[in-house]
């Protein structure tokens, strides 16, 4: 999927971050939180570290997952002015759009660029198989293999120009 070569990618999973739910009094985007526990310093910590985002997302009952929504609270200027390409699946036809089109408005209020046009993934029980490679007999592996790529070369791009240019 990745033809530079000097590209990273680090998968953060939010099953390795178990937080509590989000319980400060303060608000990240405007003071800092003072009674981190170290697993949510963790998570801010491994934000801050990256250039850029890929969010894959599931789509449930026409919603982000409440997990990853409670992560996000977290997040003040980790994230700031750096890329984001949003990817939703759902078991429907609808690919996840809502779970796409809703994370617009959160990832703007944490300063996020979010690229246009997410990819979205449908009937994702027959696309993928259990390893997360895409099913090679489903007539829509080809369409979401060109997407997924398009996706990548995507946030490789604005990573690196923002990386590189750094707005002050």
């Amino acid at each position: 999927m990745n033809s530079n070569a000097d590209i990273e990618y680090t998968w953060l999973d939010l099953r390795d971050y178990e937080m509590p739910m989000y319980d400060h009094e303060e608000t990240p985007l405007e003071e800092h939180i003072h009674d981190l526990n170290t697993v949510e310093g963790k998570w801010l910590d491994a934000l801050e570290a990256q250039d850029g985002y890929v969010i894959l997302t599931p789509e449930y009952d026409r919603a982000i997952p409440g997990g990853l929504k409670n992560a996000l609270d977290l997040v003040g200027p980790e994230t700031a002015r750096k890329p984001v390409k949003v990817i939703a699946y759902s078991h429907f036809s609808d690919g996840g759009i809502v779970a796409a089109n809703s994370f617009v408005a959160i990832l703007q209020m944490l300063k996020m660029i979010v690229l246009p046009e997410p990819v979205l993934l449908w009937f994702a029980d027959n696309n993928f198989n259990e390893d997360g490679t895409l099913n090679s007999a489903d007539e829509n592996t080809e369409h979401f293999a060109e997407r997924l790529d398009s996706a990548f070369k995507e946030i490789d791009f604005y990573s690196r120009v923002l990386k590189e240019n750094k707005f002050e």
